[in-house]
């Protein structure tokens, strides 16, 4: 039955936007007993539909005018769910596996303007200095307002090579900026690891992809083999962090949890929305390739551990930081989370496009939905870039989308905290200019202290 459920399970995407989807393959909408038919709304649709065929002042296409009827059908519902046609369908696909063309940036549509969830770490976009919360106004010299999000992300792809000028408002900013970004193959290394110093090992994860789970296990192996003594303390940083593939998530938790730990569970209307996902090879590991955590040292589910976060770690971050919080496994530490807890579904239309609909929530092993909330650090830690508290006010979280779903536990507006993006120069440097990883290695120095008392 597990494995029957499973392989239904496609491309889940806790991320926030275009590229960054959390999908279950649930059952066919088909397959469900229809509720009537509105007669009388359905015919309002059809006279609408005929006045614009025949009056509107040019001839539109038959096609054009039912994508864009579904497209404000699905946009008008939540923030994240929307019409896929066969090339957003296909670069969503691609853009999983972790290699793909563009700029690098998460976005998301925000009153009529596409807003940066957060810069891919080593991308045009990165290395050009966008931030997370910026607003983009203008493509070259087409205005966003009025575009879909994935007109927009039409314009932002092209040739590897090309340049595109993107006009952004920028939170404290007093006029709008232009910034010129080079497009360029976008080549996600989605793991990235060291040893601060000795005993104590760093793993940073920049986006849930299908090899996460993998590359990360790998990463442990080898750090933990290298290190001459036992390993005295790891932080796992998933600032900045937009989310990915729910699979991933689900490996990466269980790198650090002991097996059979409840990881996340999600609650919708259909019985397939209703799932429970625990720290397991077949929840996270399918293929041919078997369990890829087998050779993990028993070690890296005991070892003193920190997880960084911040207001731009969303969804599949917030997975992993609410399972290793949950369970005690870990001190989560930074600022407030992006609070993105829905689930979006990949229903493929059979024509080569899909719709991405918001089927369900997520809910931390021990029954809370972080959605418009996020996840509360154990150790709040600003970082230390100096900015005026006008800026900091205005981060904006899932609770300040608008249509976005309501949290049913109540106080998504009241219990969000205010957060600041780190400094992207310092995020992944490890220089002691990064004031949150450097206060997170101290935590573990102190724990050592106390523990060896």
């Amino acid at each position: 039955y597990m494995r029957s459920k499973l392989s239904k399970a496609g491309l889940v995407s806790l991320g926030l936007v275009g590229g960054v989807l959390i999908s279950l393959q649930m059952s066919a909408i088909a397959d469900r007993s229809a509720a009537p038919l509105p007669i009388d709304e359905l015919r309002s649709f059809t006279e609408v539909y005929g006045r614009v065929k025949n009056d509107y002042v040019e001839a539109v296409d038959d096609k054009e005018l039912i994508e864009e009827a579904i497209n404000g059908m699905l946009s008008g519902l939540d923030p994240h769910s929307a019409y896929l046609n066969e090339e957003a369908f296909t670069e969503m696909k691609v853009g999983t596996q972790g290699e793909f063309g563009g700029l690098g940036i998460e976005v998301s549509m925000e009153d009529g303007f596409v807003k940066v969830v957060a810069p891919i770490e080593d991308t045009p976009a990165w290395n050009a200095g966008l931030k997370s919360g910026d607003l983009i106004i203008k493509l070259d010299e087409s205005n966003v307002k009025g575009m879909t999000l994935n007109d927009a992300v039409k314009l932002m792809r092209g040739k590897p090579g090309t340049d595109i000028v993107l006009t952004i408002v920028r939170k404290g900013e007093p006029q709008p900026q232009t910034i010129t970004v080079t497009r360029d193959i976008i080549q996600i290394q989605s793991v990235k690891y060291r040893m601060l110093e000795d005993d104590y090992a760093y793993f940073r994860v920049t986006q849930f992809q299908e090899h996460t789970g993998e590359k990360l296990g790998q990463a442990i192996e080898k750090l933990f083999a290298e290190n001459e003594g036992p390993m005295k303390g790891m932080i796992l940083d998933l600032r900045n962090d937009p989310g990915g593939l729910l699979t991933s998530s689900i490996g990466v938790s269980a790198a650090f949890l002991q097996k059979d730990k409840l990881v996340v569970y999600t609650e919708g209307r259909t019985n397939d929305a209703r799932m429970r996902m625990y720290a397991r090879p077949e929840f996270y590991a399918r293929g041919p390739k078997g369990d890829y955590l087998a050779n993990v040292p028993e070690a890296a589910k005991t070892v003193p551990m920190v997880v960084l976060v911040n207001g731009g770690s969303a969804s599949a971050s917030e997975i992993v930081a609410g399972a290793l919080q949950d369970h005690r496994r870990a001190v989560i530490m930074g600022t407030q989370t992006f609070g993105k807890g829905s689930v979006q579904t990949i229903l493929p239309l059979g024509n080569g496009t899909a719709i991405k609909l918001t089927t369900a929530r997520y809910f931390t092993p021990s029954g809370q939905s972080i959605q418009a909330k996020g996840i509360t650090p154990d150790i709040i830690v600003e970082d230390a870039t100096v900015e005026t508290k006008a800026t900091s006010s205005m981060m904006r979280k899932e609770a300040d989308l608008k249509n976005r779903l309501d949290n049913p536990q109540g106080g998504g507006e009241s219990e969000a905290q205010e957060s600041e993006p780190i400094d992207e120069a310092t995020a992944s440097s490890g220089e002691t200019a990064d004031y949150q990883l450097s206060q997170a290695l101290n935590l573990l120095k102190g724990l050592q202290i106390l523990s060896s008392r």
